[in-house]
C-alpha cells in the first residue's frame, strides 16, 4: 500500500505554517507520515506553498532512518488551484492497487485505525467517529482514473459520490481532528498529551 499526504496548502487559518508546528518530539507533518509505518511501502508527500520547508523536513525524516517506508517528495506547481489539484498530482505517482489519502495536518490518528482501514475491503473506505467521517480515506486504483479525469476545479467529495462508500466506525477521535487554526493546534497538543 501507499499513502498520499497533502502538504501543499497556504495554512492561511493557522497563522503559522502548520506542517512544521511541533507536536511532542516531531512536527505535525512527521506525525501524520509516521502513522503509515508498517502498513505502507511508500508515502508520497505533495508540497506546494513553502515547498522548500517540506523538502527539508522530508530530508530530515529520511536521515533519521527510523521508518521502513520510502518517502517521496512531489511538488504540485498548481497548488494555488486548491487541494484537489494536489490530490491529482499525488495520484499520478501511485503504483499500487489501494492507497490512502490524508491531509498533512491530521497527526492524531491511531496507527491501529490505519491497520483496520488497510484490512477493510471496498473502493472507498472512510473512518468514522461518532457518525462523522474523517481521515485517512482508503481508495482503490479504480478511483484514481476518475480523479485524474475530473476537472481540477472540482473536489474529492464530488468524485467519491460516484462510488459506493464504506464507513468504518472507529474508536479514534483523531480521525476527525486536524490543525486548521491556532485553536485546533492547542486542542491537538492537549489531546496528544492525554494519549
Amino acid at each position: 500500500m501507499e499513502a498520499i499526504v497533502l502538504a501543499a496548502g497556504y495554512s492561511s487559518r493557522a497563522n503559522a505554517f502548520k506542517m512544521m508546528l511541533p507536536l511532542g518530539q516531531k512536527t505535525v507533518l512527521e506525525y501524520t507520515i509516521s502513522k503509515f509505518e508498517g502498513v505502507c511501502s511508500r508515502v508520497i508527500v505533495v508540497a506546494g506553498f513553502h515547498a522548500e520547508f517540506i523538502k527539508e523536513e522530508i530530508e530530515k525524516i529520511n536521515k533519521k532512518n527510523c521508518y521502513s517506508f520510502q518517502l517521496k517528495f512531489v511538488y504540485n506547481e498548481n497548488f494555488n488551484q486548491g487541494m484537489f489539484s494536489s490530490i491529482q498530482k499525488g495520484c499520478t505517482e501511485v503504483n499500487v492497487p489501494t492507497f490512502f489519502i490524508t491531509p498533512g495536518d491530521c497527526p492524531l490518528v491511531k496507527r491501529e485505525t490505519i491497520q483496520l482501514l488497510a484490512e477493510h475491503k471496498g473502493d472507498v473506505v472512510i473512518p468514522s467517529f461518532h457518525y462523522k467521517g474523517g481521515h485517512p480515506i482508503k481508495l482503490s486504483r479504480i478511483v484514481i482514473q476518475k480523479i485524474l479525469e475530473t476537472d481540477p476545479e472540482s473536489n474529492l467529495r464530488m468524485v467519491l459520490n460516484g462510488f459506493n462508500k464504506e464507513y468504518l466506525s472507529v474508536d479514534d477521535q483523531g480521525v476527525i481532528m486536524d490543525v486548521d487554526t491556532q485553536e485546533d493546534y492547542q486542542q491537538a497538543i492537549d489531546y496528544y498529551n492525554k494519549t
